[in-house]
Parts: structure tokens; sequence; C-alpha cells
């Protein structure tokens, strides 16, 4: 595979299957350094799969992977180096010290001694653990571990960093927190390949995002390019008869997408919503359907995800 030096990651045709289950179908992407990608997916949909064939945990069966610069298919060992992995579950011993931790991840690496130290100090001040030094595991609040985590990724100084639902279980402002730490990494100059079910925080963080469904990326782009495809404005309507006002609106210019169900309406607008919709309002008057409600709102991840998934994340 032709290698790009401006993309930490590229992945090429790769497809996993478990026997007769094909996981992941024939997915293609790339990475830029510098770049926060976000890969998101149902559950079962072959993220999983996906993730853990990059980091070596499973076989590369079909395809072409390069992580920073280095072949998968053929230099598994120095991928390992290249990359960094936090991962959902807390993996910490509760019974060492929070040094302890750093220092024998880099013992593990063969890192220097000195070196170790300093970048344990350094590591620890950027995500505000300095003065936990000393204290144990088992004496952290669940914030501060996953931040300890995120330092032990970091030890190794990786091109890129795999997390994987970084922020799951923390109470809001301690993801908030999580997410400047993850700034200043990515200021630093390391790479990060995020999976998460916070579709606010795909859209914070990321430069890039991919959805993938049923094996296959089902679209990518940037948070505002993916927010862009829906349309200007999404629309809500409560009218007297649904389904005879969706054919009705289906021919009114503006209107983008009708979905229906009984107790409403959703318009996609390709115009701005907030003049579009004294038109629809006269529209559906004029063919006696009452407007009962409405409301307008800028599409979000959330109603991306919707939009291409058919489902929420959670389910």
């Amino acid at each position: 595979m032709p290698q790009d030096k401006s993309v930490i990651l590229k992945v090429e045709h790769l497809s996993h299957s478990y026997g007769e289950v094909h996981a992941v179908r024939d997915i293609s992407f790339s990475v830029k350094k510098g770049d926060i990608f976000s890969f998101l997916g149902p559950n079962g949909a072959g993220k999983s799969t996906a993730i853990n064939v990059l980091i070596t945990l499973l076989p590369l069966q079909k395809g072409e992977v390069v992580v920073a610069g280095y072949n998968l298919r053929t230099e598994r060992e120095q991928v390992r180096r290249s990359i960094g992995i936090v991962f959902q579950e807390i993996t910490l011993d509760r019974d060492m010290t929070v040094s302890e931790t750093l220092e024998f991840h880099g013992d593990i690496y063969g890192l220097d001694r000195n070196l170790c130290r300093t970048r344990t100090q350094e590591l620890l001040e950027l995500v505000k653990l300095e003065d936990k030094v000393s204290a144990y595991i088992k004496e952290l609040s669940g914030g501060m571990k996953r931040r300890l985590e995120i330092a032990r990724g970091l030890m190794t100084r990786p091109k890129l960093l795999f997390l994987d639902e970084p922020t799951i279980g923390l109470d809001p402002q301690t993801r908030r927190k999580t997410w400047e730490y993850l700034k200043s990494v990515n200021a630093e100059g390391t790479s990060i390949f995020l999976t998460t079910h916070y579709m606010d925080e795909a859209d914070e963080l990321s430069d890039q995002i991919a959805i993938i469904d049923n094996g296959k990326i089902i679209t990518s782009g940037t948070p505002d390019s993916l927010k862009n495809s829906l349309g200007e404005d999404i629309i809500y309507i409560e009218t007297s008869d649904n389904l005879a006002a969706e054919k009705i609106l289906l021919t009114i210019p503006g209107v983008k997408k009708v979905q229906s169900s009984e107790s409403r309406i959703v318009l996609l607008s390709g115009t701005d919503g907030t003049h579009l919709l004294p038109r629809i309002i006269e529209t559906l008057t004029g063919h006696e359907i009452s407007v009962q409600a409405v409301n307008l709102k800028k599409p979000n991840m959330d109603d991306v995800f919707i939009h291409y998934t058919g489902r929420e994340l959670r389910e």
C-alpha cells in the first residue's frame, strides 16, 4: 500500500469473519496525523472487531492496514510500539500507587528508569494528578482512574492513541474535564482514535467521524458536513391528519425529506426552516389540515446517527 506521510492510519478493504458471521465487510478509511477520529456504531455493528484488528488483538484476515508507517500484516511489533490503548474497562492494579503504575508500564516497554520518572511527572501534570503521585489506585475516584489510564496510554509517547469509551460512567463535569485533557494530549501531537456512545462528545472533539453499521461504513466526514447532509433544519409537526399531511408536505419546495408516524411528522428542510414554516402551515391549512404543534431545531449528531442507521446509538 502506498504510504501518505500525512496519514497516521490507513485502512483499505478490511474484512473480518467469525466462521459464517461477517462482522466487518470491506471497510476503508484513513486518519490524518494530528486528528481526533471518532468511530461510531451501534452494538453489533462491527466496531469492536475492527478496532481489535487495528490494535493487533485479532489477526488481519483480509485487507491492508498501515499504522504510523508500519504494515499491520508484516510489522505487528512495530505497530504495537507505535500505539497506546485505553480500554473501556478500568485495568489498573488497585494495590499499586499512581507513580508505580506509570513507571511499571514504562518498564514493560523497556524505557530507561530516569526517563520513566521524568515522563511520569510530565503526564501527571498533564492530567492534573500530580498531587496523587503516592496515592493508591483504590483511593482514586472513577474520574481520576480514567485520567490515570490516559496518562498510562501516553507513557510510551504513542503516535496514535486508541480510546474505547474513555468517559463512559463518568459524571458530566468529569466528562468535560476529560475532554480538556484529551484536547491537551492531541495538541501535543498525539493522534487519537476514539469510540464513544456520547454524540455530543463526538461532535465536540472530532475532526472526522465514521459511522459503521452491519459491518460497513455507511457515512463519514467532519461533524459539520454530516449535520449539514441532513439539511438546514429539522421540523417536527403534529397535525390533525399526519398521513394526509405527509403526502402534501412532499410537494412543497424546500422540503427535503418527510418521515411520519401516528404522533408526529419529521421534516428535513433544504432551506432555512424559519422561512419554510409559514408556507408549510399555509399549505396544510389550505387542505383543511390543522397544525397542532411545531418545533424547529438544527440537526445534531444524534439526528445524524438516527438518520443513517435508523436507530439510536444506545440501542
